[in-house]
């Protein structure tokens, strides 16, 4: 079976949302401190700091382990984190590509949405999600983590053969790398949840690293921020 040679899954720096959400949702508050579409939510200064420490990680790769290839959700927090953190790096990388299939997690109609805000004015879907199970509820007009799990079989399925033998990095979100490591290792989701309960929710601006050994990837390392100057 073709595989990539390795694949580096990077989750975005710290964005306005991952600080203003739970902020608003501690007060209860009806809004967040941050408007727009969820595609163009920005990088705080915390994160573009984050993206930089990504670009000092890369910078101190062996020549042989530097990326072939690199493709990013099309959301702007991810976008900027590669931009900032190649520019850091100094490296001559290649030029990035950008894939639909890596998009965050789509809420649908409860896109920016507080808790507050989604209980006043959704308040049937708490039913919902209880009744259909965290891995198959999805909001309206969103996806389920299984809908995750379906496009990023896709987008895995294309890239061992587009990019058979090569180094990747994919920069994208969190609900991304959780699900990627769920599908390249064929974990349940009971087995999804376990692990994510000793190794924590993906950190901003963490890589976990992928080997190609007999024809298939194996986890090296996950959720790794030990190139972050602080956590």
């Amino acid at each position: 079976m073709n595989v990539v040679s390795e694949l580096i899954l990077v989750r975005h720096g710290q964005s306005l949302a991952n600080v203003a959400f739970p902020a608003a949702d501690a007060r209860g508050l009806l809004e967040a401190e941050v408007s727009g579409r969820d595609a163009e939510v920005p990088l705080t200064e915390l994160g573009e700091a984050q993206a930089a420490a990504v670009g000092g990680w890369l910078a101190s790769l062996p020549a042989e382990q530097v990326p072939q290839v690199v493709i990013t959700s099309p959301y702007l927090r991810a976008r900027e984190t590669w931009r900032i953190a190649a520019e850091t790096s100094g490296l001559a990388l290649p030029a990035p590509k950008t894939d639909d299939r890596l998009v965050d997690r789509l809420l649908g109609d409860l896109e920016m949405m507080t808790r507050a805000t989604i209980a006043q004015r959704f308040p049937a879907e708490a039913g919902r999600r209880a009744e259909a199970g965290e891995y198959r509820y999805a909001p309206p007009n969103g996806e389920s983590f299984a809908d995750v799990a379906a496009r990023l079989a896709s987008f895995l399925a294309d890239l061992n053969v587009e990019h058979a033998g090569e180094r990747v990095v994919v920069v994208a979100h969190d609900a991304v790398v959780l699900m990627m490591r769920a599908t390249i290792e064929g974990l349940t989701w009971d087995e999804v949840v376990a692990m994510e309960r000793a190794a924590g929710t993906v950190r901003n601006a963490s890589i976990s690293q992928f080997l190609a050994r007999d024809g298939r990837l194996e986890l090296v390392r996950y959720n790794d921020v030990d190139h972050l100057p602080s956590v």
